[in-house]
């Protein structure tokens, strides 16, 4: 996570899992033109603002190709992230890694 102008952002540093050779790819990416980038380095938050206690802003997840609306808050030194397409959401836990 990082300012990105007067919004925040985020990227993708690295990846936890074992990777193809090459590296892992945008593979599920709806546009085809942009399946063969890779995932790591890859901004899956932008325009993030504040908003109550977090932040709001939108989002890309590249596990499943889906573009969403993120909504974002730091809690017990974790930043837990709920994403929603349409009234379908999900949240996800993420943790910072030393």
């Amino acid at each position: 996570m990082a300012a990105c102008g007067d919004k925040m952002c985020g990227r993708i540093e690295r990846l936890l899992i074992k990777q193809p050779t090459g590296g892992q790819l945008d593979e599920r990416n709806p546009d085809k033109a942009k399946r063969g980038r890779k995932v790591t380095g890859l901004q899956i938050y932008w325009d993030l603002v504040p908003h109550g206690d977090g932040w709001k802003g939108e989002g890309y997840s590249p596990e499943d190709g889906r573009y969403y609306k993120a909504h974002l808050r730091a809690v017990s030194g974790k930043l837990k992230m709920k994403g929603c397409v349409s009234v379908f959401c999900r949240t996800v836990t993420w943790t910072k890694m030393n």
